[in-house]
């Protein structure tokens, strides 16, 4: 396994974590430049009743908060499915310089159809980060974690 299936890995059972504790299942975690896990974020959302309750975003509030900027540029964002739209902006805003995902928003679209607690966007994270002005490295999909990335939220969207 490399290090990015690792991350991923981890940033699923955060997902876990997430339903569990009654909120969507989606997981994210920072890593730094030295592979040191520095954040874990699940889906505050419903809990919090934050409508910006996204782990991504969620995440990158506490990064920002905690670490300097240019710091962040060094650092790596994992998550379980491709950022939306809201969460790309938080995590450009951020400075967090790559970001890796397991599954795409298409795939998510796919398990969630038309909820309306995630009315999900066609709109690849790629496209929103090419047009800023910094290089944010995307890595993603892992099509090997997808169903386990998925499996989370079996009888979730229903």
């Amino acid at each position: 396994m490399n290090s990015h299936e690792h991350y991923l890995k981890r940033s699923i059972e955060v997902s876990k974590s997430s339903r569990a504790n009654g909120n969507t299942p989606f997981g994210a975690i920072l890593v730094g430049p030295d592979g040191e896990i520095l954040l874990e974020q699940e889906n505050v959302e419903i809990t919090e009743h934050r409508c910006t309750g996204h782990a991504e975003t969620a995440l990158m509030e506490r990064a920002s908060q905690r670490f300097e900027h240019d710091y962040l540029w060094n650092c790596t964002l994992y998550t379980t499915f491709e950022p939306c739209a809201m969460c790309s902006g938080a995590i450009y805003w951020g400075n967090v310089g790559r970001v890796v995902y397991a599954a795409t928003e298409e795939a998510l679209l796919k398990l969630t159809g038309s909820h309306e607690q995630n009315p999900t966007f066609n709109l690849p994270c790629r496209d929103i980060f090419a047009k800023g002005q910094k290089p944010i490295e995307v890595i993603g999909p892992f099509p090997e974690l997808e169903a386990e990335a998925a499996a989370v939220h079996d009888n979730y969207w229903t």
